[in-house]
């Protein structure tokens, strides 16, 4: 009987890269361990017609392991939102899945907040495989796809306006952009928006 990773495994793309022979440093504990598991299984990938990605470990481009997780690429843009976070995928519109104490939790780029997802890797895979429509934006992504073309590595669906701003999850409100660009302006976003009750109008200033 297969395993909810190799379920998902088995409707993914080749792996994006050869296995890391260097195991990052934050990849620590039970987690860290299923994690450079399935990437030592296979090196990142991407599923449901590239709207879910998971970022391969090793060497210097902005979308692996190492380089997603440095400070100077995007987190920086988060503070304190990210703290304790190890980022390691992300759906069709940059919402991240990362571990958190010891589990794996979404994270949602616009306010920066994290959501419990799964109690370890294999739950997170079966998450996805029971709700991708939802947990990978899958729909939209098919949808914008057949219209405009494929994604090119390296891109997400960003919202022209923010969805926590009322945007709608539509076509008419999605284009493609460079993913760390993205994260960039969803920091400065999410920092602007943190201290706002629920509600509230929102003046949004774009940081270059």
């Amino acid at each position: 009987m297969q395993t909810y990773l190799q379920r998902l495994l088995a409707n993914a793309s080749e792996p994006l890269r050869q296995p890391s022979e260097s195991r990052p440093g934050f990849l620590a504990g039970d987690r860290g361990n299923e994690l450079w598991s399935l990437l030592q299984t296979r090196n990142g990938f991407y599923a449901f017609e590239n709207s879910l990605h998971v970022f391969p470990s090793g060497g210097q481009d902005a979308h692996t392991l190492e380089r997603w997780n440095a400070q100077t690429l995007w987190i920086s843009h988060y503070r304190d939102l990210t703290n304790g976070c190890i980022f390691f995928a992300e759906d069709v519109f940059g919402g991240q899945f990362a571990v958190k104490s010891d589990a794996v939790h979404s994270f949602d780029p616009e306010t920066g907040e994290t959501e419990w997802l799964a109690a370890d890797v294999e739950g997170w895979a079966r998450a996805i495989l029971d709700d991708y429509e939802v947990l990978t934006g899958h729909p939209l992504a098919h949808a914008w796809q057949e219209r405009y073309g494929a994604l090119v590595p390296g891109q997400r669906l960003l919202p022209k306006t923010p969805f926590v701003a009322g945007g709608a999850f539509k076509l008419a409100n999605l284009y493609a952009a460079d993913a760390v660009q993205g994260m960039r302006l969803r920091g400065d976003l999410a920092q602007q928006i943190r201290e706002v009750p629920d509600g509230s109008q929102i003046l949004i200033d774009v940081v270059e």
